[in-house]
């Protein structure tokens, strides 16, 4: 019965893929778990950030701060947060497109695009752009940053803005809204306070002591800093989610195979036995 041994070899091998796609599954729903309590932990603060940022910029105080100079854009920094491996479903390709997207644009309109990149995927992608200059790359970037990891990314950032080499800079990656709603978009980062957002009653009252600028100065950074936090912290958890749901629909199929091969080798025993008793029948009407 060699079609019936081959077949079973098949099902074995399709097993042993089912078991590594349900570990992987498994290690990414533990994964995602965390990076999902990092999210909520950061989210009033980053969010706060963010308000006290164009707080700042709309209440004047910011005119003479290089931080929130606007000006023509004839150069564009982007920070592309992706993963370092692969497996993950549409994770990386939907964040590949979204820059892709921008840096286009960008380049219609005759604005140089420069990128740094975080995650190996990431960087390999910008690689092969052609007119996009590769500030930085970092692999092996942690789901949860410390300030020394944020550090050589923001601090590029922050000289190259200040310096007039970049005239703005954005922040590529994945939001994460549910396990199952994950968005691929572009946020703000500098010039400072020129995001888009609804500035609360809260913050529009607040009392800045010793003087508003005094905060620009010793707060800007810090705030800059946890917006760049929350979207890599919002990126980790999309990939986990994504990751996830991709080995679980690869456990499923693998189930799906193996039922489909057991089926098969079930017809293919039945058949090699019902031949078994034809040739048996027939010969024992040859000998009467």
């Amino acid at each position: 019965m060699p079609a019936t041994q081959l077949i079973k070899t098949r099902i074995r091998s399709v097993k042993s893929t089912r078991q590594i796609t349900k570990a992987m599954e498994l290690v990414a729903a533990s994964k995602l778990r965390r990076a999902q309590a990092a999210v909520a932990r950061t989210a009033d603060y980053a969010r706060a950030a963010r308000e006290l940022l164009t707080f700042l910029r709309q209440s004047g105080e910011t005119i003479d701060v290089a931080l929130y100079q606007q000006r023509r854009v004839k150069k564009r920094l982007y920070i592309v947060v992706a993963s370092d491996r692969g497996l993950a479903g549409a994770y990386n390709s939907n964040v590949f497109k979204a820059f892709a997207r921008a840096a286009k644009a960008d380049q219609a309109e005759g604005i140089d695009v420069a990128v740094i990149s975080i995650g190996r995927q990431a960087g390999q992608f910008v690689a092969r752009l052609k007119g996009v200059e590769t500030v930085g790359s970092y692999t092996n970037f942690p789901d949860e940053p410390d300030a020394s990891s944020l550090q050589p990314i923001i601090g590029t950032a922050l000289e190259q803005f200040i310096s007039g080499e970049v005239d703005a800079v954005e922040v590529i990656f994945t939001e994460y809204v549910s396990t199952l709603v994950q968005k691929a978009g572009g946020m703000h980062l500098l010039p400072a306070g020129f995001e888009d957002v609804e500035v609360s009653e809260d913050v529009k009252i607040a009392d800045f002591e010793p003087s508003a600028e005094a905060v620009l100065q010793t707060v800007t950074i810090r705030m800059l800093e946890s917006q760049l936090t929350q979207a890599i912290y919002s990126a980790a958890a999309s990939e986990y989610s994504m990751r996830m749901m991709a080995m679980k629909n690869a456990t499923d199929n693998a189930s799906g195979i193996i039922e489909d091969l057991t089926l098969e080798m079930n017809k293919a025993r039945q058949a090699y036995i019902t031949q078994e008793l034809a040739e048996i029948t027939g010969g024992a009407e040859a000998m009467k």
